[in-house]
């Protein structure tokens, strides 16, 4: 476990895993600064939620940053694609799906790293998982380690010797061990929002990977899911 007093920008999508991730950071005794990304996404109700989790586990501050990444399309989540639907856990095993956000990561963490350097914080967090994952090339270890060697590379804090680290903590957890962390943490599930493809009225549609992923989780680690 790491312990600190210091600052950290954390990745808040409003979906289950930046949500534990947060709460994990509090746990930590960081002050934690949550970032959410208005990016295009057609399930624009993890915003919401995002807002919810932010209050609830009490981030010091979070920030919206709009980042139109639909002007590029190139995926389900930001162009008229339709989302998978039905997947097995074999199906979701192979290949990258039409979900992956092209760069999405990459923008997200550049961001981020932006915001740590004003904040004078040398940690970031973010929810990646590379078990239960639907085959994001950027949510895997190598990917994260390349980013923080670049990272240290390109900002001054690096350079002046404030080193920067990324904080992975699901990276090798399953789902249902992410919701047993959750529910020791105290995490508030019922204001987090997974779905991809959401109904008008923000209800899942619990057949798109992010909500069969979930529904796993909480039936593998027998916790109701609220």
């Amino acid at each position: 476990m790491t312990t600190s007093s210091g600052n950290a920008v954390c990745l808040l999508s409003g979906g289950l895993d930046s949500s534990t991730c947060l709460a994990l950071a509090r746990r930590d005794g960081f002050a934690c600064y949550a970032l959410t990304f208005d990016y295009g996404q057609r399930h624009k109700f993890e915003l919401e939620a995002a807002a919810r989790v932010a209050a609830a586990l009490g981030a010091e501050r979070r920030l919206v940053v709009k980042v139109g990444l639909d002007v590029f399309g190139g995926s389900a989540l930001t162009a008229d694609v339709a989302v998978p639907k039905a997947r097995s856990l074999d199906e979701m095993g192979h290949g990258i799906p039409v979900t992956y956000v092209p760069a999405r990561n990459t923008i997200f963490l550049s961001l981020a790293l932006a915001w740590a350097e004003v904040l004078e914080s040398t940690d970031i967090f973010i929810g990646v998982n590379a078990l239960d994952y639907s085959g994001y090339p950027d949510c895997r270890p190598e990917y994260i380690a390349a980013y923080e060697k670049m990272a240290n590379l390109a900002t001054r804090a690096g350079v002046e010797g404030a080193r920067l680290k990324i904080h992975t903590p699901l990276i090798g957890l399953t789902k249902a061990q992410i919701v047993t962390l959750g529910r020791e943490l105290s995490v508030p599930f019922g204001l987090t929002h997974s779905c991809y493809d959401p109904g008008a009225d923000g209800r899942p549609c619990g057949a798109c990977d992010a909500c069969l992923l979930r529904r796993k989780g909480f039936e593998e680690a027998g916790v109701e899911d609220r």
